[in-house]
Order: structure tokens, then C-alpha cells, then sequence
């Protein structure tokens, strides 16, 4: 196991610091990476929110969380007590300019340290906070901020925030964050690409035939069904995850590590993806929403349901948003011209599972008897999540004599088996990332723009075009249609619906 390297000292300031992403994501991952010995005596985390509350009473609320949301058997007495020394809580409001007084005095004297803000809270309070700690004279030469994904909701959104954050921050301290690429397999796919010469020749066109990537979610929108009602499954998840695995599968080699090497290669990708607009969103994109269903035996509700409950709660109108999108998209450059590639993400499906299958040509010829098992094509499976690994599946003849019969069998790397080691959770590295002041793993102002003018050309072409939701039942692989996706050319989702 890699020896750990402490961080310097610091102050991170969490703005929705009474949020779910704090308590579900942040919290769990700074005890994580306290209870390993990175932090170093004197840092502190300053959770800001509006609720009026002393420290005693919010850090109440995060020792109940870290108890729901740590792993069984994580959460530890004695180092909660030690853990809880370094949190505490600010009550402020970003868009009071008398708000900031509190917040200001807890930071007052501490200049010399590292100080990185933290923004989990709505896009629209991004600029107003980076604003606030201009104002307010907190930004050092070691500040740094973190936005959450989604930063905007559409180009025109995406550049007014990187504008307003921008005259207040400079470039190398903004990071946008995108919690996939701190997943140790998605980094695992530049150490398999570029660190092994087996699969470089093959990697492309002319000897991979497809590529699927899959990112699908048991769990329904729930609580969240205003929020997704203006989102949607296109802006939540392909905008940033899934174009962000396009483009670390499709890149071309960096010249090194350097953040911006690998930022320029992602970014020509973005910039070669064919553009999806009016005349071929029908063909190329799927939408759905799910129905109620069952997942693992119980009956969960619809999506209309969730909204249903929502209306009589908080007067929310149905925006006719999707929780499930399909597509293929191809990338006009020399490498990938003619390889499609098909995105699938969505809620209510039939498990959690997201992986990146590159699925090889077939033999152009077979030398084996018609009697023999048909040949299937190599396939390299990348699995994301739950059991993070890679798989490569080829033909091999079975034992025994009798005949030349042939299986398709496969090689299994589990990483958590491999090195015998927890797998960190993506915010724990990403944290670290911050606190270092290490931008390779975070999205850079032309990446995100760039991703969002491909999205907006889908969403103008939905609304030109009209193109409504399928419904799908929840527990299964979503809708109809999306099978045809692949269907019409003679290919099928893996695995198999």
C-alpha cells in the first residue's frame, strides 16, 4: 500500500455545510482521510449554512450522519471524539452582505494556511459566494474553490458562472469538480491505456468494433424530484460523468501527467464529438421516465407518484424532465471515425452498475468447424462500480478430447482483491486533490463549456423536434427504445437484458 502524505494545514470552509452532499459525501470522506493521519494538527473544517445553530448542536447532527452513512463498523468513538475537534459551524447567508461577519472573524488570522472553499450548494450561488469572499477580502494566494457539478445549466449559464467566479479566483484555484474522475478505475484507465503497450494498437478503429458505456441507478429521484424536474438525466449525468468517461476512453496519449496535458487531450474530444441536433436526436437519443415497479422484490413508486407528492408539497409542475437517456454519439477524428459509441444512464434500473465495455471485431474469418460453438468477439469490460476491476473475454477450447469446442472465457481483475486494500471513495481523493492544490483530476473552464455546447444541441433538438419520454417500467433496463438503439445495428446492450 502507498505510504500516505500528510497535507499542509488548513481551513476547509463547506458552504451548504447542513446539506446531503456534506452529510452524506464531504463528512464521511474527511473522517475517512483524519482517521488515516492526512490531516496535520491545527487544520480546521468550517461548516457555513443559514440554520441557526451553535457548534454543539450541528456537530450532533454529523456524528448521527457519519453513523448512517460510514461503511459497517467505521465509525469509530474514540476517533469521532479527536475527529470532531477540527469541525465547527458558521451561520451566514452568501447573499447578505452583512451576512458575512461571523465567517470573517473564524478566519481572521489564519492567512498563511491553505484555505479552500467548498461550494455544495445550487449553481446559482456560486458567483454571489466567490463575490462574498472577494468583498470580504478571504481571498489568500493559497485559497482555492471547489464547484460542484452541474455548473450551469446550459453554455450561456456555464460561462456566466465561470465569468463571475473567474474575476474573483484565477483559473489554476477554481476546481470543478466531478466525483467520477477520482474513482480509482476511471484513473486506472490512463495507467491501462498508456502504461501497457498490449492494448495502444488496437485501441481504435479498424480492430474495436463498439464501445457501451453503462452508468445506471437503482434508486428513484425521491426527495430530489424538484431538483431533477428542471435537470433531468441529460444534464445530471451525461453533461459531466459520462462525457467525461468518453473522453478519458477515446483521448489520445498526453505527453505527460501534467493536469493540463491530460485537460487539452479530453478537451479535442469534446471538440470532435459530432453534434446531435434537430435531424438526428429521433434517430440517435432515446429519453425515458420510469414507471412504478419493483426492485429486489419491493414495489417502488413512479416517477409521477414522486411528483405527485411534490405538487401538493411544494406547488412543483411537471417539466417533462428524463430519467433515462440512451445514445450514440460518434467522434469525427482519426482514431474513432466510424466507431459508435453508446451512452446509457438512468434511475430505476434493474442494478447499480456503470462499466465501459470496448467490444473488439470479429474474426474475419473462422477456421473451426460449423459443429463448433459460434465465436464471440474479444471484449474488455472496465467496471466502474460495484466491484471495481477490469475483464477481458476471449475464446479458449475446453478441456478434454471429443472435439474442437470452443467457450468464451475470461480474465478477472478485481482491484480491491488485487491489492487487498479499501478502495477510497472518490470524494476522499478528491478532497486531497484540492487540499494539494492538484488540478489534473478536475475540469478546466474550456472542458465544461465545451461539454455543455454539445448538450445544448440534444436539448434544442428535443424541443424542436418534440421528442417525448418512454415510459419504463422501474427494475428493468429502461425503455423499449433503447434496445432498438443498438438493435437497428445488429448489436445489444451488455450484459444482455
Amino acid at each position: 500500500m502507498a505510504k500516505l502524505i500528510p497535507v499542509d494545514v488548513f481551513d476547509l470552509v463547506i458552504f451548504g455545510g447542513t446539506g446531503d452532499l456534506a452529510m452524506r459525501k464531504l463528512l464521511p470522506a474527511l473522517y475517512h482521510r483524519h482517521r488515516d493521519g492526512q490531516f496535520p494538527e491545527g487544520s480546521r473544517i468550517i461548516a457555513v449554512g443559514r440554520q441557526d445553530m451553535d457548534d454543539a448542536a450541528y456537530l450532533d447532527i454529523v456524528g448521527q450522519a457519519l453513523q448512517a452513512n460510514l461503511g459497517e463498523g467505521e465509525f469509530d468513538a474514540e476517533h469521532w471524539e479527536r475527529f470532531r475537534g477540527l469541525v465547527s459551524y458558521v451561520v451566514a447567508d452568501a447573499l447578505n452582505p452583512d451576512g458575512w461577519a461571523g465567517l470573517r472573524q473564524r478566519l481572521e488570522g489564519h492567512e498563511d494556511r491553505t484555505r479552500a472553499i467548498y461550494l455544495a450548494t445550487a449553481p446559482s450561488l456560486f458567483g454571489p459566494i466567490a463575490d462574498g469572499f472577494s468583498a470580504n477580502g478571504l481571498i489568500t494566494e493559497r485559497s482555492r474553490i471547489v464547484l460542484e457539478k452541474p455548473v450551469g445549466h446550459d453554455s450561456a449559464s456555464a460561462a456566466a458562472i465561470n465569468d463571475q467566479v473567474g474575476r474573483c479566483f484565477r483559473e489554476n484555484q477554481i476546481f470543478r469538480i466531478d466525483h467520477y474522475l477520482g474513482k480509482e478505475t476511471v484513473q486506472n484507465l490512463l495507467a491501462l491505456r498508456f502504461g501497457n503497450t498490449l492494448f495502444e494498437p488496437l485501441w481504435g478503429r479498424g480492430v474495436v468494433d463498439h464501445v457501451q458505456i453503462t452508468v445506471a441507478e437503482r434508486l428513484g429521484v425521491g426527495d430530489r424530484v424538484a431538483f431533477y424536474n428542471t435537470t433531468g438525466a441529460l444534464r445530471d449525468m451525461v453533461q459531466n460523468h459520462m462525457m467525461q468517461l468518453v473522453c478519458l476512453m477515446a483521448m489520445e496519449p498526453p505527453s505527460s501527467l501534467d493536469h493540463d496535458a491530460i485537460r487539452d487531450e479530453k478537451l479535442k474530444v469534446l471538440r470532435a464529438l459530432k453534434p446531435i441536433g434537430f435531424d438526428e436526436v429521433r434517430a440517435n437519443t432515446v429519453r425515458g421516465r420510469y414507471s412504478a415497479g419493483a426492485i429486489d422484490g419491493q414495489a417502488v413508486p413512479g416517477y409521477m407518484d414522486e411528483l405527485a407528492s411534490q405538487q401538493q408539497k411544494k406547488g412543483v409542475t411537471d417539466d417533462g424532465a428524463e430519467t433515462f437517456v440512451a445514445m450514440k454519439l460518434e467522434i469525427d477524428n482519426w482514431r474513432w471515425s466510424g466507431v459508435p459509441i453508446y451512452l446509457r444512464t438512468g434511475k430505476r434500473l434493474k442494478t447499480k452498475h456503470s462499466e465501459i465495455i470496448v467490444q473488439f471485431q470479429d474474426v474475419p474469418h473462422s477456421i473451426f468447424s460449423d459443429k463448433t460453438r459460434a465465436l464471440e468477439p474479444n471484449r474488455l469490460s472496465i467496471r466502474l462500480q460495484p466491484d471495481e476491476g477490469v475483464e477481458l473475454s476471449f475464446m479458449a477450447k475446453e478441456p478434454g478430447p471429443g472435439g474442437f469446442n470452443l467457450r468464451q472465457v475470461a480474465l478477472d481483475l478485481s482491484f480491491e482483491e488485487a491489492f487487498g486494500i479499501r478502495y477510497h471513495d472518490a470524494y476522499e481523493r478528491l478532497l486531497v486533490e484540492v487540499l494539494r492544490g492538484n488540478t489534473a483530476l478536475f475540469m478546466r473552464r474550456d472542458e465544461v463549456e465545451a461539454a455543455w455546447k454539445w448538450v445544448d444541441g440534444i436539448i434544442a433538438g428535443w424541443e424542436e423536434s418534440g421528442q417525448k419520454t418512454e415510459n419504463y417500467v422501474a427494475g428493468t433496463w429502461g425503455p423499449t427504445g433503447a434496445s432498438m438503439l443498438l438493435d437497428r445495428d445488429g448489436r445489444s446492450w451488455l450484459p444482455e437484458d
